[in-house]
């Protein structure tokens, strides 16, 4: 029997429609808009097969810290004949010898676990509708100035340097901070996404300040469709919940090679998504 020849092209722009039928051929939220912030803040590779892409690969590198690997996706009737291996190889050569991180699902896991990931710990997808809430007084917007220390407090939060993932955000979604002494010890983003809006990411000192920020942003969003991707470490989940918000889902996260948490007075308490970490 004959088989087809697949290729492999860099993804571009012109890609975005394929790759949006492919997301929601794979039951995924996202919009034209979440392709686009992905794509400019990564690059990646496509799967085409006879002109049409049966597969699609993002690599966000955060200077030379770190990169994440996402939007890997398959085209339904393309499975078990091996394209995701080979998606993941193209994905870690653009990444060269950067530090690797992912979310997984159950499906993808025995794959990246071939491919030398560990399990990190386990991601939390609450949603729902926000209710009415009181707006926290230890919370505030963000001003333009508090742009640098929230990139820098993300980096020792996180552990690499995500400066142009937080002036993206800056740009299309809205921040609030918690300050002490005057200085900022916390923030969260707020950003259009799927079928609502995120809330993330999500970094503070204490859970106390986390549940102010996730707060502060529910209060301003009264019947609007929100969602906040957390981990099982942090303890914000029941919280979640108690808001209104069901755990609905989730991941594994994983990294390669295995790095120690990083060293930082801050938390990661909700993800920008899955796919930016």
């Amino acid at each position: 029997m004959q088989t087809s020849q697949i290729d492999f092209a860099a993804f571009g722009t012109e890609h975005l429609d394929a790759a949006l039928n492919l997301s929601r051929q794979a039951g995924w939220p996202h919009r034209p808009e979440d392709w686009q912030m992905a794509l400019a803040l990564s690059e990646g590779v496509v799967a085409i097969e006879n002109d049409r892409v049966v597969g699609t690969v993002l690599v966000t590198s955060y200077k030379q810290d770190c990169a994440t690997i996402n939007m890997v996706i398959v085209d339904e009737a393309m499975r078990g004949r091996g394209l995701g291996r080979r998606l993941m190889d193209a994905a870690m050569e653009l990444a060269g010898k950067r530090p690797l991180r992912l979310v997984a699902t159950a499906d993808g896991l025995p794959l990246y676990e071939k491919l030398g990931f560990r399990q990190t710990g386990r991601i939390l997808q609450h949603q729902g509708i926000a209710g009415e809430v009181v707006a926290p007084k230890t919370t505030s917007a963000a001003a333009k100035a508090d742009f640098t220390p929230i990139a820098e407090l993300d980096r020792q939060a996180f552990g690499a340097d995500r400066a142009d993932l937080i002036a993206y955000l800056a740009k299309v979604g809205e921040l609030a901070v918690v300050r002490r002494n005057g200085r900022v010890t916390g923030f969260a983003v707020l950003r259009t996404f799927g079928r609502g809006e995120v809330i993330g990411p999500v970094i503070a000192g204490n859970l106390e300040d986390a549940k102010a920020l996730v707060a502060h942003f529910i209060a301003r969003r009264p019947g609007v469709f929100l969602r906040v991707d957390t981990t099982a470490a942090a303890g914000l989940s029941d919280w979640l919940v108690e808001q209104g918000f069901a755990h609905v889902g989730g991941g594994i996260a994983m990294m390669k090679p295995s790095i120690p948490d990083a060293d930082s007075a801050a938390t990661i308490f909700a993800l920008a998504n899955q796919a930016l970490g």
